[in-house]
């Protein structure tokens, strides 16, 4: 979230006037959550189900949508509290428990007045919080390109209900919101690339590990369903990134479109990048090759949208689609993980590429703070490390409830059929 706007410290969610709140920033954030969800329902989904194999497309969408269900009711439950409001004691850490269920969030007509948060004083609280409830969302679905084609659909569940509360809310919690211990520290993160990418980046590597590689890796083709589903779901992307980077500035105004206009370019130079290194590397393009350099390039420039300048974007895409090339080939091979479809290599990588260069790029006349390569050093690693530590105990817990893995004979008859009785027509 734009930083020196949440930094201003507030004891935390209030009432105001509802005259002072800000149309045209009202609506700019309804229209961004829209497009951040956009970006998961349909956009993950296709992009991820293009690239899995027939027979486990139904099953990898299923998951998407499942886990956006699942997260947004434990949102409304606990986690937005825990994620976005002050903690008292342990504020750096953890917030507090007063907008559990969403207690307090009620336009309050009779009286005029609105809730609004303590990061975001002139739109409502509610519309506040759907936005960072995309953001949750998207984290816990990316995780899902790890594990495809061979966990069992109950463990998922479990797995990620238990991760958003033991995993995203702390983190998010510590750079987001202005009393969290990253936040104090100076960490910039625009818009998600430590709490976002890095984390289901460490996330997706730890379950790849936990869960084995796929029956067959490595000895026998795996072919994609149709590429076309996934270069959809990379425009979806693409276009919900604007409302992902340019809502974060949580208003709309001069911030909030120069995050639009580095994140475009940033993207078409990730592509480009991506394009290039393949082609040195193998001699030709291709279409997954240019999807993965938009996605490397929108990645890295998260964390530094409303920081750096178009030039600084270049240079965040450029060095992002070469990064992440590395990352989902040559990186993927010396980390013998079958990371399904390249989450670590692409939204770990792109997210500590992005995050660091934040530290090096970032404009303080932009930014109205003066970056720390420090301060970006230690958010890199503790979110890492965190997520890692933390992403392991989770699976442990779920394993103790629900075996992680479907059975070889599911796995070869492929998990649509085997765990849905579903299967895609002729």
């Amino acid at each position: 979230m734009s930083l020196p706007a949440a930094a201003e410290q507030a004891s935390g969610p209030a009432l105001v006037a509802a005259s002072t709140l800000q149309g045209a920033d009202t609506a700019w954030l309804m229209v961004s959550t829209a497009l951040v969800l956009l970006m998961t329902l349909p956009g993950i989904a296709l992009f991820y189900g293009g690239m899995v194999r027939r027979f486990n497309v139904i099953n990898t969408m299923a998951s998407v949508v499942g886990i956006a269900a699942l997260v947004s009711v434990l949102w409304f439950a606990l986690a937005y509290s825990l994620a976005f409001t002050p903690g008292g004691a342990a504020g750096g850490f953890i917030g507090g428990l007063e907008r559990i269920g969403f207690a307090g969030l009620d336009f309050l007509g009779s009286t005029g007045q609105v809730a609004v948060s303590h990061m975001a004083r002139h739109v409502p609280e509610s519309v506040f919080a759907m936005f960072q409830l995309t953001f949750a969302i998207i984290t816990c679905a990316l995780v899902v390109g790890a594990l495809v084609e061979r966990m069992r659909f109950a463990a998922l569940l479990l797995f990620t209900a238990l991760w958003l509360l033991a995993v995203y809310v702390p983190i998010a919690h510590w750079v987001w919101e202005p009393g969290g211990w990253l936040a104090q520290l100076g960490a910039l993160d625009f818009a998600g690339g430590a709490v976002v990418h890095i984390n289901a980046g460490a996330a997706a590597l730890v379950v790849a590990y936990a869960l084995g590689p796929r029956s067959g890796y490595g000895r026998e083709p795996f072919v994609p369903f149709n590429l076309g589903l996934t270069m959809a779901g990379t425009g979806l992307l693409w276009v919900g990134w604007f409302g992902f980077n340019a809502g974060s500035a949580l208003a709309a105004d001069g911030r909030a479109g120069l995050a639009m206009a580095v994140t475009h370019l940033a993207a078409a130079s990730g592509a480009i990048a991506w394009m290039a290194a393949e082609w040195l590397a193998r001699k030709r393009a291709t279409l997954l090759g240019l999807c993965s350099g938009v996605v490397a390039g929108l990645v890295a420039i998260t964390p530094a949208a409303g920081f750096v300048t178009l030039r600084g974007a270049l240079v965040i895409g450029l060095v992002a689609g070469v990064a992440c090339y590395w990352g989902a080939t040559a990186l993927k091979r010396m980390l013998r993980a079958d990371d399904s479809l390249d989450v670590f290599g692409v939204h770990g990588v792109g997210g500590l590429v992005g995050a660091v260069l934040t530290g090096l790029l970032a404009d303080p006349a932009i930014s109205g703070v003066q970056a720390s390569l420090t301060a970006q050093l230690i958010a890199c690693v503790a979110v890492l490390g965190y997520s890692v530590l933390m992403t392991t105990v989770v699976l442990w817990v779920t394993s103790r409830f629900v075996a992680l893995r479907v059975s070889e004979g599911a796995e070869r008859t492929g998990l649509d059929l085997s765990l849905h009785n579903e299967q895609l027509g002729h």
